[in-house]
């Protein structure tokens, strides 16, 4: 339940405190009202990250960045319509506001499609030291730095919980009371949070041999150190209508090359490309798994992604490609984080 008062900020308020009263709430979104209470403009992470990249400072203030233009809706407004709203403004909150536009609350859309929990779990992979990220990640694991006010690990598991995930495992090593600290066993999130210990790195996908479960659900296994807003559910009817056993995620990384590529043959030119761009499709640390794939994994043993897809394809196993679009970071090295909070 969002607590009304922790999302209401004036507009003179800062970027900053902005930022701190995004962190204090699960919404992702603050409302800017006025001395009456009436609504004038609303700010999420995004909002900041863009004003932050063009130049803006935590000082600055919080009217700079935020958006007079915004959806909302009356106080006996449908959830069915309010659900539509979302859907064709691609959004996850909607201010209620009275007659006179004071806010009266908020919809989420993690609370409308909360009669839709999936059965599905989710672990995440929150174990590694994240040695590319120090001096940071000597006192914190890597998932648990900060964009925007708010822990990576904490945003992906928001995320999860808007498509109706509820049940979380996270497999944690590193400074893992850091992570159990914070998020408890997941109750001020609505959801369901326990926690796989591994005693020694287990790599990639060790914490799988250890995760005593009964299901006959799709498994989604993801990286504790991303920030994406990859549609859950396009990947998983994926999943399920092509029958695959397992599914990975993939994200289009393009390499723009800065200099003319020329192509020649016997010291005879062929072509010349002025600045040409190349495709890859990388692994987004995003997987759908099968239940009975766990049993390749061995327990207690470091094992890793690549490792079980190879057993799986040895055994036949039937293997999907699925391409996230949208927003994907993968938080590993400082460059990435700077992208991340709009420094680059």
């Amino acid at each position: 339940m969002i607590r009304l008062k922790e999302i209401l900020i004036k507009p003179n308020s800062t970027i900053k405190e902005a930022m701190v009263a995004l962190n204090k709430s699960t919404a992702e979104i603050v409302l800017v009202v006025n001395e009456n209470g009436k609504l004038l403009a609303t700010v999420t992470d995004g909002d900041i990250r863009r004003g932050l990249l063009n130049g803006l400072k935590l000082d600055d203030k919080i009217e700079k960045c935020m958006q007079r233009n915004f959806i909302f809706v009356k106080e006996k407004t449908g959830r069915a319509e309010v659900l539509d709203l979302m859907k064709a403004h691609t959004i996850k909150q909607i201010p209620i506001l009275d007659e006179e536009g004071r806010v009266k609350g908020l919809h989420l859309l993690r609370e409308i499609i909360g009669s839709y929990d999936k059965p599905n779990i989710a672990l995440i992979m929150a174990g590694g030291k994240g040695e590319r990220l120090k001096p940071i990640t000597d006192e914190i694991p890597k998932p648990m730095v900060k964009v925007a006010g708010r822990p990576i690990l904490e945003r992906l598991i928001l995320h999860l919980i808007s498509y109706g995930i509820k049940n979380f495992y996270i497999a944690v090593n590193y400074k893992s009371e850091v992570i159990e600290n914070h998020f408890l066993d997941g109750r001020d999130l609505g959801c369901k949070i326990n926690y796989i210990k591994e005693k020694k790195p287990l790599g990639t996908a060790g914490a799988l041999g250890l995760l005593n479960i009964k299901t006959k659900e799709p498994i989604f296994v993801l990286n504790g150190d991303l920030l994406t807003q990859f549609n859950l559910d396009e990947m998983l009817n994926f999943h399920k209508e092509k029958g695959f056993d397992s599914t990975i995620g993939v994200y289009d990384y393009v390499y723009k090359v800065p200099y003319g590529v020329v192509e020649e043959k016997n010291g005879k030119l062929l072509s010349i490309k002025e600045k040409p761009s190349f495709v890859w499709s990388v692994n987004a640390g995003i997987y759908i798994l099968k239940p009975d794939l766990i049993k390749l994994v061995p327990k207690n043993e470091n094992f890793t992604m690549p490792e079980l897809f190879e057993k799986a394809i040895s055994l036949k196993k039937k293997i999907g490609i699925f391409h996230i679009e949208g927003d994907w970071i993968d938080v590993g090295f400082h460059k990435d984080l700077k992208k991340a909070r709009g420094e680059i």
